[in-house]
């Protein structure tokens, strides 16, 4: 790519993004945040599922689909390369998102 403002802005704000959250706590919080949404997200798609019971298949399969690619994404790495920031919060989005859809299933006591 060539050498523009706008290339060396974004190589920029990415670079200070990086540093920011180099500090172990803000890391954590963004992980937490991460698993937040991913409970909420499934929380979200069982309700919304739910109520309209022709979606409930098209849904389920959707969700296995996402939880495998990323998955994959995350264990297909190596060990160095899983400490990304993105790939960890995508496992934790993932591990969220499982939690919630075990207590929706727990909560219909099927």
């Amino acid at each position: 790519m060539q050498n523009t403002r706008l290339n060396n802005l974004f190589n920029t704000i990415a670079l200070r993004l990086r540093v920011w959250f180099f500090n172990p706590w803000r890391r954590f919080s963004l992980l937490i945040i991460s698993f937040l949404f991913g409970f909420f997200l499934g929380s979200a798609v069982a309700t919304t599922a739910g109520q309209a019971a022709e979606w409930d298949v098209v849904m389920a399969g959707f969700l296995v689909v996402l939880t495998e690619v990323s998955s994959r994404i995350f264990y297909g790495r190596s060990i160095r390369e899983r400490q990304a920031l993105w790939v960890e919060c995508l496992n934790i989005l993932k591990i969220g998102l499982i939690y919630s859809l075990f207590l929706e299933a727990f909560k219909l006591g099927s």
